[in-house]
């Protein structure tokens, strides 16, 4: 059988077999969006609801790990699985670059930074352990870091220091600070000539607290020190601009609050501080100054990234600012209600500017994992114990989707339990 003849019956046969069938359409229809505009206020976020599958069995305030991703972005990164399964090696080799740089172009900005400084990676954890691992260490130089930073990242300092000799100094950041000032002097007392790096959190992952950046930046710039943040819970959650923060270096993961599929992440680099950085793994990228050199891999499931498109049309839908503003009174809703409640102690700054839509609440006397296991068991409210330094309480996330109703069930049982 030659081929013409060969693709004429398996023609025939694809039309008749709906296993042969390419047709890669998303089940979910994409509606106008533009009609959403028309919306009140209480109707447009009913209809975000809706584009949840959410579980019946609890209700879920611990978006802080991973955010759930709405049905519109769901449905599309599945096609693009089905698209990727299908094309194979032929996609890999001959489109993948170019969506590649697509991607981390509009993903620039959105950010308002350069494209050839940014990079996509796997998760915030990768993102600066590749700068704390690959910075240029030599004996004796000094880190900065804060006890309420991310535990993952302050095991690779611990790392670094035992490796190449790096003196590690550890700060508190208050809970409840009188100004940024006290913040930014905390990490100013701490920094000598031998001082090369800070890591500073931008939201505290355990309070949701919002830390001075851009100050902290100015500060450490003034004595040669370089700064890099730990964004993870910020891009999707309020607006980020990184070139008005002024840092070196910036990872965040984009599974979070900007509701990509698991797995994304990216990596920020100051373009005159890429060629100082090593690379963890050797890459085919030689151009020292290119920050492609440092993110190198492998094969991994490109389809995910592919997502970060359908998740940034989702965030455009909503709006920065409308989704800050949803976030923000999800938490104040309910903190706002519990804050000097008798027994109840809320770890997260009361000042609306330094928070957004993550807080942390304790009751007094109550170990926080019996407390998490309580409003699970027995209200039916899932969230996640912190108790780790000044931070004694649950983590609570709410998401865009959470409603009044949820809030006033979480108040409530917290009210019951604090008696």
């Amino acid at each position: 059988m030659n081929k013409r003849d060969f693709l004429k019956i398996f023609g025939t046969a694809a039309i008749g077999s709906p296993f042969l069938s390419l047709d890669l359409s998303s089940n979910h229809k994409f509606e106008d969006y533009s009609k959403r505009n028309n919306l009140s206020k209480t109707d447009f976020w009913i209809k975000i609801r809706e584009d949840y599958t959410l579980k019946k069995d609890y209700i879920n305030l611990e978006n802080g790990y991973y955010c759930i991703v709405p049905n519109p972005t769901l449905n599309n990164f599945i096609t693009h699985v089905k698209k990727i399964n299908i094309e194979g090696s032929y996609y890999m080799r001959n489109n993948r670059d170019t969506d590649n740089k697509r991607i981390e172009a509009r993903l620039a900005n959105f950010l308002n930074c350069s494209p050839e400084e940014l990079v996509v990676t796997r998760n915030t954890t990768e993102s600066l352990d590749l700068i704390i691992g690959g910075f240029p260490w030599k004996k004796g130089d000094e880190a900065i870091y804060a006890k309420q930073d991310y535990g993952a990242m302050q095991q690779m300092f611990k790392l670094v220091s035992k490796r190449h000799g790096v003196v590690n100094k550890v700060v508190s950041v208050p809970n409840h600070p009188k100004s940024d000032e006290e913040i930014v002097k905390l990490y100013e007392d701490q920094i000598t000539s031998k001082t090369k790096l800070i890591m500073v959190c931008h939201m505290v992952n355990i309070t949701g607290h919002i830390l001075p950046i851009r100050k902290i930046c100015d500060m450490a710039h003034k004595y040669g020190v370089e700064v890099m943040v730990d964004g993870a819970h910020c891009i999707g959650h309020f607006k980020v601009n990184i070139s008005e923060l002024n840092c070196d270096y910036y990872g965040s993961s984009l599974h979070k609050w900007l509701s990509t599929p698991l797995g994304v992440g990216i990596l920020y680099i100051s373009k005159n501080k890429v060629s100082k950085i090593n690379p963890l793994l050797a890459s085919h990228v030689y151009e020292e100054d290119n920050i492609l050199r440092l993110n190198h891999i492998g094969t991994h499931p490109v389809y995910t990234d592919l997502a970060i498109d359908n998740a940034l049309d989702y965030q455009e839908m909503i709006g920065v600012e409308r989704k800050e503003n949803r976030l923000r009174y999800i938490q104040r809703y309910w903190s706002d209600k519990l804050r000097g409640i008798k027994n109840v102690i809320i770890n997260t700054p009361v000042e609306e500017y330094r928070s957004c839509g993550i807080a942390n609440v304790g009751i007094k006397n109550l170990d926080p994992n019996k407390l998490a296991k309580i409003l699970f068991d027995k209200y039916q409210i899932f969230t996640v114990a912190i108790n780790h330094e000044n931070v004694v309480g649950c983590r609570i996330s709410p998401n865009v989707y959470t409603n009044e109703e949820d809030l006033e069930h979480f108040i409530s049982s917290i009210k019951e339990l604090a008696v």
